[in-house]
């Protein structure tokens, strides 16, 4: 039973402290919008996104509403992109990037992660094509979220992931 005590104590984060929800998430798996051509798979992508996630934004203005606490940022999170770009022979994965980003603005979402890849084990298909697109991923999209795992505490570090990305991070900034 919420008593008047706490109820004061929290108006008082609100008000006082910036109390926030900094983020909420809906994450999608894409693995079934796979295609062998990039130009359908982004069609499937852009889809899929705006149509699981047509109401974040809405319903975490409710939330913000009906608790009186903002919501800092509305944010998607798929499947990492060098996972369903394997499924074609793309050598590029800019045309994804555009995909998502135009997804995350038609629903009105803050940003999204996802373009992505796992090398800690090391590089399989897609991975390096996404390390590769990653410069001008984030110069030519406004909400796209980059991310490359390169270690773990069981696998280890990928030493070549480690030199690949010093050079990626160099030519994005």
């Amino acid at each position: 039973m919420i008593n008047l005590f706490e109820v004061a104590e929290t108006n008082k984060m609100i008000e006082q402290e910036n109390l926030d929800v900094r983020t909420i998430t809906i994450g999608i798996s894409l693995l079934d919008c796979m295609d062998h051509d990039i130009d359908v798979l982004c069609k499937n992508i852009y889809n899929k996104i705006t149509t699981v996630a047509k109401d974040l934004v809405k319903t975490g203005e409710e939330i913000e509403k009906k608790y009186g606490i903002p919501i800092v940022n509305k944010r998607v999170s798929v499947t990492p992109i060098s996972i369903i770009g394997a499924a074609t022979d793309a050598t590029d994965y800019l045309p994804l990037a555009h995909a998502l980003d135009k997804a995350a603005n038609d629903i009105g979402i803050d940003f999204i992660g996802g373009f992505s890849a796992l090398v800690q084990k090391g590089y399989q298909k897609g991975d390096k094509v996404l390390i590769n697109s990653i410069p001008r991923a984030l110069a030519e999209t406004s909400k796209v979220c980059s991310s490359v795992n390169i270690g773990s505490t069981k696998s280890g570090i990928n030493m070549t992931a480690v030199a690949d990305m010093g050079r990626i991070i160099k030519e994005t900034a």
